[in-house]
């Protein structure tokens, strides 16, 4: 089951400053949640991030991963041990999963309370794509399978459906009709050829004529 976490004024403690937990990052930074960056050192691409204000970093070597976890004020939401050494990042779970929070263990997919999906992103779209954790590697290739699959005509028709939905709730009550329009809309041959040579604004005039149509 993939789930989205709304993370909106969240506070997610990453502790690890390597390339793993820039990766586990990206995933994070348009959340809205507040992300503290916990390392002895930080990767280039971690203090890009922090530069560009999408984190907060806290440099430290944790020694003792209770006394860390029981010295956060507030406690963390979420609590992510991104590092290379694997009791550190077992003593972090297990101490903050005692403590209430959600938690992450890089290495230890039984201790961690979810798993982070390889995220397709093309434009608006993105699709989340798991092997349950068994294969990583593999969830990467597929991802970008799927990234080549989604074309320029295919964002565009996302831009009109947006454009076209905004339209209908103002004059179409019935969600059902609405749905109903709009996978005309989607379906229309000349739409799409429209859209298959970049032309956004003419496939908007040619969707709002035929909606008007309908109205008359």
């Amino acid at each position: 089951m993939l789930i989205d976490f709304k993370l909106d004024g969240k506070t997610v403690i990453v502790v690890g400053g390597g390339s793993e937990s820039y990766r586990k990052i990206q995933s994070l930074v348009d959340s809205g949640a507040k992300i503290w960056v916990i390392s002895k050192d930080f990767s280039s691409d971690v203090q890009k991030l922090n530069e560009a204000k999408k984190v907060a970093l806290v440099k430290t070597e944790i020694q003792d991963a209770k006394a860390f976890v029981d010295g956060l004020n507030p406690k963390p939401d979420i609590l992510l041990a991104v590092t290379n050494d694997s009791k550190l990042n077992l003593n972090l779970v297990k101490s903050a999963k005692s403590s209430g929070c959600i938690v992450y263990a890089v290495d230890n997919p039984a201790l961690s309370d979810f798993i982070f999906p390889a995220v397709a992103r093309v434009g608006d779209v993105k699709i989340a794509v798991s092997t349950s954790g068994k294969s990583p590697a593999m969830a990467s290739v597929l991802r970008q399978r799927i990234e080549q699959m989604i074309t320029p005509e295919d964002l565009l028709e996302i831009q009109l459906q947006s454009h076209v939905r905004r339209f209908l709730k103002e004059r179409v009550s019935d969600p059902k009709v609405r749905s109903k329009m709009l996978y005309e809309i989607l379906n229309n041959d000349n739409i799409k050829q429209v859209l298959k040579e970049g032309k956004l604004c003419e496939a908007q005039e040619i969707a709002m004529k035929l909606l008007q149509k309908k109205e008359a």
